[in-house]
């Protein structure tokens, strides 16, 4: 005669700790087996059966960690894109702005018997360079550094003995960085 295994069922509600705690108790108490040996169920097959316990343990356990892993990861890599997303739409809308930016640059270097009017310009230019800011939005230093094609875009060049070769001699147009990030390559004009 065969002996029956009758299978618990788990409630629902049961915590992974309430599980191994369980499986832990039926491996501590031991099951002798009073029928007959008969041929196929002698003591040969009982290390088998108490590994399976052993082994359905550690799964749960198993399980859990990389459930708690995975989770942790998605965590991770959900708010790094929503980082990413706040990035790039500051940056969209600093480029949106840019144009008046360079707008305004060009009205302060206008010469005007109006000095109220400059005066307003200015004011309103200040305005906007502590939105940027505030934003996290630096202007990149082109006059008189050397050259770096990551930050610069040359769109000429100048022979000039007082400067060395490879610098910027003079600046177009602004550039703008959002961290490490660049808006927009600064326009410059390079010495060789």
């Amino acid at each position: 005669m065969s002996k029956k295994k009758e299978k618990k069922e788990l409630p629902v509600q049961e915590t992974p700790e309430e599980v191994l705690e369980e499986q832990t108790e039926e491996l501590e108490t031991p099951e002798t087996d009073t029928q007959a040996d008969t041929p196929g169920e002698g003591p040969e097959t009982a290390p088998e059966e108490t590994d399976s316990p052993a082994q359905e343990q550690l799964i749960p356990k198993e399980q859990f960690l990389r459930l708690a892993a995975e989770y942790d990861n998605y965590r991770k890599r959900t708010a790094k894109e929503k980082e990413n997303l706040w990035t790039d739409a500051k940056a969209d809308t600093v480029q949106a702005f840019l144009p008046v930016y360079d707008n305004l640059e060009r009205a302060l270097k206008q010469d005007t018997a109006d000095e109220a009017y400059k005066k307003g310009v200015e004011m309103i230019m200040s305005q906007l360079k502590e939105v940027f800011a505030k934003l996290g939005i630096t202007e990149i230093e082109a006059q008189g550094k050397p050259f770096d094609p990551n930050l610069h875009n040359a769109v000429m060049h100048i022979e000039d003995e007082n400067l060395e070769e490879n610098t910027v001699a003079q600046v177009f147009q602004a550039g703008f960085m959002l961290g490490e990030k660049v808006i927009r390559f600064a326009m410059v004009q390079v010495a060789n």
